[in-house]
């Protein structure tokens, strides 16, 4: 099963590898910092349309994001 915080790292994790910072990030989103600090310190998730423009800029697939990976589709 996938938990919320699995995808929170995962979304963190991008982010410093990208060396981008919330501030960064919101710009691109176009929203506000405090809405991606929430994203990654909060249970707060994005819309699904924010969630797709967030993978476009970090150039990630969803997912991976998401902690899809062939395994748990196999499990299941």
């Amino acid at each position: 099963m996938i938990i919320l915080n699995q995808i929170k790292e995962n979304l963190i994790k991008e982010l410093k590898q990208m060396n981008m910072t919330q501030k960064e990030l919101s710009k691109k989103l176009n929203i506000a910092q405090p809405v991606i600090s929430q994203y990654i310190n909060s249970n707060k998730m994005p819309a699904l349309d924010t969630f797709a423009n967030l993978c476009v800029i970090l150039d990630l697939d969803a997912n991976e994001v998401l902690g899809i990976t062939e395994e748990r589709k196999r499990q299941n």
